[in-house]
């Protein structure tokens, strides 16, 4: 990577993206600083911002791909040693009074997505960034004002053990600054006061709570681990994702009204566990210990932001959740974040210069800074909506025979046919590196394909029952029968224009 010159590059955030944008920068020479609101992230006293036990995440091509071009010696072998590979969903369900477990492969080729658990890879990385030595940490730190024509910014030094006194008030310079603080981001709220932003906040109607499903008696892991298992409720959904100790980190996702209900009435939980997610108590979380979670664990918001531009001249630039909070029924929170890391020093590296001069280096970084802004725009808005419709995905669709048929199609087109280029949406978004909104042209355009397809049929199907019933029952009752084979097709045939 080619050197900056002394830079002076200060991050704001030490998660995952935090970190990886942290990782590019040292690499390329800058004196990096990263503040952190938090203690020491790998210290397991430190309080998840979301006051959850644990996070387990979905880590796919794009997150991979992100750090493999960190160019950080062992950094993603020590990561994928540390990850589950799921090769797809399982559903849960009950037929005929038995349970079922319906396995459905994410992927033609067998390409698969891994859980990760987010402190685990949180530690990878900071350890990484500890062995540079120009990279120092401000953990305890409170972002609390920022000038981008004049680049200076104070933060407030916490004292945890002080918590409710304000601390000391510290000013810092810096030639950079990377906002990877999260969807309730100070960095993009000083932004505001610099760039004409467009923004867009909204909370879904749906809360999710966290459940652990513990080992069993002999210590492994109570089904099998190698899928996301999914309880599809129609209106809402309980989950399932592996973890390294062979426990399964759950979520339920309901209607805050739902949660209301259920709140108003604790006794009424366990059944209504037991009416709508067959198989997850007594047998893999007992009615008590159930309960107890519901209970104690917080029942939190699921927020949506979009927001333009990402970025003020030379001197900052917002990623991650920061700049484009997301649902999380793509798995593609952390994904997405992490490739905007790569994204945005792609574009540094494309116009940064040999020069010392810092004007000239001022100059190239507003460049990358303003084709980052526009090439990623798009993308994470469309990421943001597929992570929106892949609810209905998972709660509902995936019982659907249109659905089924629809994945199936495009399977065997990418399988048998490659030089068509078919594929589904999902392969596009989890194991290739596509842009986001290339991946939603694409999607649409195979789904009007698919659809005329399916006129046609329908067309085909009305005539052929017509000329059946002209030559063989002709009268009311076949008229009857010609009415409901209409119907039927036509249903069938709006139920695929909206997966389309």
């Amino acid at each position: 990577m080619a050197s900056t010159g002394q830079q002076r590059t200060v991050v704001v955030g030490a998660g995952p993206v935090g970190s990886l944008a942290a990782l590019y920068a040292a690499r390329r020479g800058d004196d990096v600083e990263i503040y952190e609101l938090r203690g020491d992230l790998r210290d397991p006293s430190t309080t998840p911002l979301n006051f959850t036990k644990s996070i387990n995440l979905a880590l796919s091509e794009r997150g991979i791909n992100s750090m493999r071009k960190a160019n950080c010696p062992g950094l993603l072998d020590a990561v994928l040693d540390e990850t589950i590979p799921m090769h797809g969903r399982m559903i849960h369900g009950e037929r005929q009074g038995k349970l079922f477990q319906d396995v459905q492969l994410y992927d033609v080729h067998g390409r698969f997505q891994r859980a990760v658990d987010r402190g685990g890879l949180n530690k990878t990385l900071l350890d990484q960034l500890e062995k540079m030595p120009n990279v120092k940490f401000f953990f305890n730190h409170k972002l609390t004002g920022a000038d981008f024509k004049k680049n200076i910014a104070w933060f407030e030094k916490r004292d945890p053990s002080k918590a409710d006194k304000r601390g000391a008030e510290v000013e810092i310079n810096f030639d950079f600054m990377i906002g990877a603080d999260g969807a309730h981001s100070s960095v993009r709220y000083h932004l505001m006061k610099y760039a004409r932003m467009s923004y867009q906040q909204e909370y879904i109607d749906t809360l999710w709570c966290e459940f652990h499903i513990a080992p069993s008696e002999d210590g492994n892991f109570k089904i099998p681990p190698n899928y996301l298992h999914i309880w599809p409720g129609g209106e809402f959904m309980f989950i399932a994702i592996p973890s390294l100790d062979r426990t399964f980190t759950s979520t339920l996702f309901l209607p805050n009204t739902r949660f209301a209900e259920l709140d108003a009435n604790p006794s009424s939980i366990v059944e209504f566990f037991k009416s709508n997610f067959p198989g997850v108590t007594p047998d893999l979380i007992s009615e008590e210990d159930l309960l107890q979670q519901y209970l104690e664990n917080p029942h939190l918001p699921l927020i949506s932001i979009k927001c333009a531009p990402y970025h003020y001249g030379s001197s900052v630039v917002i990623l991650g959740d920061a700049a484009h909070a997301m649902v999380p029924f793509y798995g593609q929170g952390m994904n997405a974040g992490l490739e905007d890391v790569r994204v945005l020093f792609d574009f540094i590296e494309k116009y940064s210069s040999t020069s010392q001069d810092s004007d000239i280096i001022r100059a190239g970084r507003a460049r990358a800074l303003e084709e980052y802004t526009k090439q990623r725009t798009p993308d994470a808005a469309a990421v943001n909506d597929l992570a929106f419709r892949n609810y209905q995905e998972m709660r509902s669709d995936v019982r659907s025979p249109v659905y089924r048929l629809r994945k199936w199609t495009e399977e065997k087109l990418d399988a048998y046919f490659p030089s068509l280029g078919w594929a589904t949406q999902y392969s596009r978004v989890s194991f290739e590196n596509m842009r986001y909104s290339e991946v939603q042209k694409t999607a649409r355009r195979q789904g009007r394909i698919l659809l005329g397809v399916i006129g046609l049929s329908l067309v085909s199907g009305v005539s052929c029952a017509g000329w059946w019933l002209a030559r063989f029952h002709s009268g009311p009752r076949g008229a009857r029968f010609l009415t409901r084979w209409f119907n039927f097709l036509v249903e069938k045939s709006q139920e695929f224009r909206r997966l389309a």
